[in-house]
């Protein structure tokens, strides 16, 4: 059993701001540091930021407004606590507390995936979709049933009927959508709006590559300030992360569907 939404339902509206913010971050420093929160919904944008940084509002709402549209934004920016700061003044460390477990991908993950991102290239709007066994339920905004039911004439396709869907109808924030990011795989915290220094960004996929790389689960746990994690050196699994991500496009783009 399995849900994923696609890149216009709200809370990934919100992790894609979030994203595009980091990958603004990393402009303006090789390593930053920031940690991104979002809450949007109802014509308001709400963004707290800690950060090692300077950011602007001018730098900001282009990014609310190409993703979102028309919203007023309300932002925080603020420089990251000292002391977590010197946590990182000598050498990548491990920049929080955290526990990981990457799960390999089942048949059914992978198969809504594809769901999802086939209706998504077809109807760029609002979706939600659950594959459950052999039961399939797809919610799609913007969509007429019977436009779907041609693909998929055993799913059950939206219903409430039409729908329109996004930021005016419900709220988005970071990070409310982690089974949709991350399948059966388990994190103690969020995926997005976070420099790789950021155990919930770095191990997270290297616990995830890792464990379709082995076909088998992997735990790991991590201290703040490690240096070493699972026997490797923290800095190397930033550095393979920091490939994930730009192999696939940046924070933004690795918001829109997580890690698979």
């Amino acid at each position: 059993m399995i849900e994923k939404v696609n890149p216009s339902h709200p809370d990934k509206i919100a992790d894609r701001i979030a994203g595009a913010i980091v990958d603004l971050a990393y402009t303006k420093n090789e390593n930053p540091k920031v940690a991104v929160e979002v809450l949007i919904g109802h014509g308001v944008c709400h963004i707290i930021m800690e950060t090692s940084e300077q950011f602007l509002k001018k730098e900001i709402s282009p990014i609310v407004e190409r993703i979102a549209g028309n919203s007023k934004l309300d932002l925080k920016v603020c420089r990251q606590d000292k002391h977590l700061a010197l946590n990182q003044e000598n050498d990548i460390r491990c920049g929080d507390n955290g526990i990981f477990k990457g799960k390999p991908l089942t048949r059914e993950e992978q198969k809504l995936s594809k769901i999802a991102r086939d209706i998504y290239e077809k109807y760029s709007y609002d979706g939600k979709y659950i594959l459950d066994q052999n039961k399939l339920i797809i919610c799609q905004s913007h969509v007429q049933r019977e436009d779907l039911v041609k693909d998929y004439p055993r799913a059950i396709i939206n219903p409430l009927g039409y729908w329109t869907g996004g930021v005016n109808v419900d709220s988005g924030a970071t990070n409310r959508k982690l089974g949709s990011d991350m399948g059966h795989s388990v994190t103690g915290g969020g995926l997005h709006g976070k420099d790789l220094s950021k155990a919930d960004v770095s191990l997270n996929i290297y616990a995830f590559k890792k464990a379709q790389e082995l076909k088998k689960t992997i735990e790991i746990s991590c201290a703040i300030g490690d240096t070493v994690i699972d026997g490797k050196p923290y800095r190397l699994i930033v550095e393979e992360a920091r490939k994930y991500i730009q192999d696939i496009g940046g924070f933004e783009k690795f918001a829109e569907w997580g890690l698979f």
